[in-house]
């Protein structure tokens, strides 16, 4: 945790991508032109909300794969006490599921949220807004669990119908 260091704080920035370097700053041969990709700025003596907005950009994803891993530990525990194919468990899966596909957006959202501001505080003319960070796809992955939950849970129904028929 940054917030109570006396440390620098650096955000990157895309804002001037491909701009162009000066001819003489890197060493390069004839007809060869650097650009830059990211730009990173630095602010040696931050302000406490430069500090919260640094620390913004990383604990939502913080959180998020705290929670995650809890409800995931959880799933596995009740695998174990009830066996794989149980109410409970496609239940646990779904709702991990949910948790995954909701929450990625919403971390994402706050972690760029925060980072915006924090390049804005340092360099106003970028302007940038709320952004997405992080790995969206897990939006996928998370409803692929609720598909998988509603399908365990399907199963489970079809098995008890089985049971109360034989």
């Amino acid at each position: 945790m940054r917030v109570l260091d006396d440390g620098a704080i650096c955000a990157r920035t895309g804002f001037w991508a491909n701009a162009a370097l000066a001819p003489d700053s890197l060493p390069v041969a004839a007809g060869v032109q650097a650009s830059s990709s990211t730009t990173r700025l630095c602010q040696d003596d931050p302000s406490m909300g430069q500090r919260a907005a640094d620390l913004g950009g990383e604990l939502p994803w913080l959180l998020f794969a705290c929670l995650a891993l809890l409800l995931f530990s959880r799933l596995l525990d009740t695998v174990l006490l009830r066996g794989p194919f149980t109410d409970a468990v496609s239940q646990r899966l779904t709702v991990l599921g949910w948790f995954v596909a909701v929450g990625t957006p919403l971390a994402g959202l706050a972690a760029g949220w925060s980072h915006s501001w924090l390049v804005d505080s340092m360099a106003p003319t970028v302007g940038s807004g709320p952004t997405f960070t992080g790995p969206q796809v897990l939006i996928l992955a998370g409803l692929a669990a609720v598909v998988m939950g509603k399908i365990m849970c399907q199963g489970v129904r079809m098995r008890e119908d089985l049971e109360g028929t034989i």
